[in-house]
């Protein structure tokens, strides 16, 4: 299992830090098996990719060019990787766990007759073999899988993965490849287009989070979190009942059928804790609770609580913020 790929999905604004962990989980594997990696750019190219995949480890970059994948589209996009996979016979297929990641990862994976794996915080070459790492009940443990046999497709989790030092001025053998794509593979369209306004780090992103729940009340709440959110240099998430009952959009959404996070600091308010959600934070270092039920589950995972109503107790917080920042003169 020498040949090792990271799939790339071009996004506006250039390579991000969930490309940038796809890329350097490909370079320890690949170092581990004692092969080469190859970052495979799927989609409308951005001429900054090339120096950032080679940046953070890629031994070789190819474009995959066709009209079809001018913007994502699921079928075009994995029969595109499809080809590629198999020209560059590629043993092991890295995806960022992404919305594009997702939806292509198993459908790949089928094409290709290989394995796949979800939710990966860690992949290791040993003898010639590749030893996969994933959390299994919840997050409270890791179940650890060897791969015996090539070809494997892995879905790295966000913020799981240290990314490697960026080696500027690293250069990569970069090369073009034209596939011929059916416009019939498409079973889908895109026919509306709609960008949510967004001012704060992104939460895949985000090294501070300050996340609401039903405890909230209502959208009002959250106009609070998001003031304390942005003094810190965080941003503002949720649980899935605070994104059902409309308070916050859904994109918002931390938990099993939401987002995977993994801050430096998780700030839970008003949020019980269900098993769905920790599922969403259980990569956080540092989870700190507000809740005024001294009972509520999130206690048990917190490392740090406080019962109190948020209404008390998060604008105190922010009194704290503003005395320490006049204190240190910012």
């Amino acid at each position: 299992m020498k040949n090792v790929v990271a799939l790339l999905i071009v996004a506006p604004g250039g390579l991000r830090r969930t490309e940038a962990e796809v890329l350097s989980a490909g370079r320890r594997l690949a170092d581990g098996l004692g092969g080469t990696l190859t970052a495979v750019i799927l989609g409308a190219t951005e001429a900054s990719w090339d120096g950032d995949a080679a940046a953070y480890g890629a031994d070789r970059v190819v474009h995959v060019e066709h009209a079809g994948l001018a913007e994502y589209q699921a079928e075009m996009m994995v029969e595109a990787a499809r080809r590629v996979c198999a020209a560059l016979q590629a043993e092991v297929c890295l995806a960022p766990s992404s919305t594009y990641g997702l939806e292509m990862a198993p459908v790949l994976a089928q094409k290709l007759g290989a394995a796949v794996v979800t939710d990966v915080i860690g992949a290791l070459g040993e003898a010639g073999q590749v030893k996969i790492t994933k959390p299994v009940y919840g997050g409270k443990a890791n179940s650890e899988l060897i791969a015996r046999k090539a070809p494997l497709v892995l879905v790295m989790r966000a913020r799981s993965v240290a990314v490697l030092e960026r080696k500027a001025g690293a250069a990569a053998e970069t090369s073009k490849l034209e596939v011929q794509l059916d416009a019939g593979l498409a079973k889908s369209r895109i026919v509306e287009r709609k960008q949510e306004a967004s001012t704060g780090v992104r939460l895949e992103d985000a090294r501070i989070i300050i996340s609401g729940g039903r405890g909230m009340g209502g959208a009002e709440g959250f106009k609070v979190l998001d003031e304390l959110a942005g003094m810190l240099g965080g941003t503002v998430g949720a649980s899935r009942a605070a994104c059902d009952q409309g308070w916050v959009p859904a994109s918002w959404q931390i938990g099993q059928t939401g987002k995977k996070v993994a801050p430096e600091l998780y700030l839970a308010v008003g949020i019980s804790g269900a098993s769905q959600h920790l599922v969403g934070i259980s990569g956080a270092k540092h989870i700190v609770a507000v809740n005024k039920d001294e009972k509520a589950p999130i206690f048990e995972t917190s490392e740090a609580g406080v019962v109190e109503d948020y209404r008390t107790m998060i604008p105190a917080l922010i009194e704290a913020v503003k005395k320490h920042r006049a204190a240190q003169g910012k």
